[in-house]
């Protein structure tokens, strides 16, 4: 596919990174120069210098041949005018963009991003992204990460093993035998900041990341075997009433009735706003770094403390200081700069939030063709859990699983047959309409797309 990135940051320069890994061919325009060069002499890719809202400028990076544009500039306007001119100009069908600002994603407003008006096919919005995954993470204490698939039936748990984890050094046949009734399947671990797929001979050890795909009906089940019985936090703390904060908050209470909430926030304007805009969060207006503010807060009764300030560095210190002040709580950091996660172990850190993976993560879902709709990335975008659909001119249809020929790097998670969710054995018959979660290599996903007999976006 020919794709243009429009916007060479952190978001951009990844999105860039991965795509070209996937062999797909792509130009990024960006009006710095450094930043460009950055591009040109990391990857390759085509960088080009110049404003992408002018027409000129996307002609020059062959507007007229892309099948795609994905305008992840650091302005809203500038990102929707990109995909009113790349529709109107080039006819280019498929068309990104991340939009940050409140009022351009109420849906009140939705009218607006239509072919007539602003042809914009897939809106990315970071802060809503972010305030997703995070309650993701909330409603499975234990879990690093939890990620819904095939129409939430399917989750996949990003979990640590721990000293205490029951299932270190069993190979992964034995825990079949032992959880006969649990309906998961282990597709790999990060060890050594490798990617590893495990198979039934193979056992898990102290400090595996490991990937876990299960029914979602057994969460509790699936935790509890992996030495999790955490219970989800009814009283949380949130420091920082931004758009993260704020949505995250509103989220929680429409999700969960008894989950009580409380909103530091040092701007007093943005806190008495919030406040009017939420029914049951208690919001504060003071400064989450003073200890007062924190009492004020009653942190002790508190379970979780998120802290989602646009401060990296305010972020790390409020964790720090819950640590200092209260012991066995939950904290969970938002960090932009890459670098900070080094100090995620030594600052007793339980969880570091990178928003650039997020936002990448919700560009990538949209990136693949036909029936592929759902991705996961894992070490930066080196492995993709995906989720597809088998459809009638896949080759897949009537095989058995051990004779579909598939690569050692693509593992079948799960199956959705109809409302039955399936762990696959060897035996397994893919069968026309089956839902498929499975993990790939990321340099095997034009095989991938062509198992699925995938021709179109």
């Amino acid at each position: 596919m020919n794709i243009i990135i429009c916007g060479a940051g952190r978001v951009g320069y990844t999105i860039a990174k991965l795509l070209s890994e996937q062999n797909h061919s792509i130009t990024v325009i960006d009006q710095s120069s450094e930043d460009i060069q950055k591009i040109n002499d990391g990857l390759d890719v085509k960088g080009i210098v110049g404003k992408a809202t002018y027409p000129s400028i996307l002609e020059k990076a062959n507007a007229v041949e892309a099948d795609m544009i994905i305008a992840v500039t650091r302005n809203d306007e500038i990102n929707m005018l990109i995909c009113q001119i790349a529709y109107t100009v080039f006819n280019i069908q498929k068309k990104i963009a991340r939009i940050r600002s409140k009022d351009y994603l109420n849906p009140k407003y939705s009218k607006v991003y239509s072919k007539e008006n602003l042809p914009i096919d897939v809106i990315i919005s970071p802060e809503l992204e972010i305030a997703k995954s995070i309650q993701r993470k909330l409603e499975a204490p234990g879990a690093l990460d939890n990620v819904n698939f095939a129409k939430n039936k399917i989750r996949l748990l990003e979990i640590l093993i721990e000293e205490n984890c029951p299932l270190i050094n069993i190979s992964l046949k034995d825990i079949t035998k032992k959880f006969p009734k649990l309906e998961a399947n282990i597709l790999g671990v990060i060890r050594n900041e490798k990617f590893t797929i495990l198979k039934k001979n193979d056992v898990m050890k102290k400090n595996d990341k490991a990937y876990v795909i299960i029914n979602s009906e057994q969460m509790q089940q699936t935790l509890i075997a992996f030495g999790h019985k955490e219970e989800m936090s009814k009283k949380i703390l949130i420091i920082g009433g931004g758009n993260i904060g704020f949505n995250l908050a509103k989220n929680i209470e429409q999700s969960f009735d008894d989950t009580r909430i409380k909103i530091i926030e040092k701007d007093k304007s943005r806190a008495e706003h919030i406040a009017n805009e939420l029914n049951n969060s208690i919001v504060i207006n003071g400064n989450g770094l003073e200890e007062d503010v924190l009492n004020e807060a009653n942190l002790e009764e508190i379970e979780t403390v998120l802290a989602l300030t646009n401060d990296d560095e305010d972020n790390l210190m409020v964790s720090v200081l819950v640590e200092k002040f209260s012991k066995d709580k939950r904290t969970m950091a938002l960090i932009n700069k890459p670098n900070y996660s080094l100090l995620q172990s030594s600052l007793k850190i339980d969880d570091l939030i990178d928003p650039r993976m997020n936002t990448v993560s919700s560009i990538l879902k949209h990136v693949h063709k036909g029936t592929i709709e759902t991705a996961y990335t894992i070490l930066n975008g080196e492995y993709e859990v995906i989720e597809a659909e088998i459809i009638e001119t896949s080759e897949l249809i009537n095989k058995e699983l051990k004779n579909s020929n598939l690569p050692e790097e693509i593992r079948i998670g799960a199956i959705l047959r109809d409302k039955d969710i399936i762990i696959p054995r060897s035996n397994f018959v893919f069968q026309k309409k089956d839902i498929v979660v499975f993990l790939a290599k990321r340099d095997l996903l034009s095989v991938v797309e062509n198992m699925f007999r995938i021709s179109s976006f």
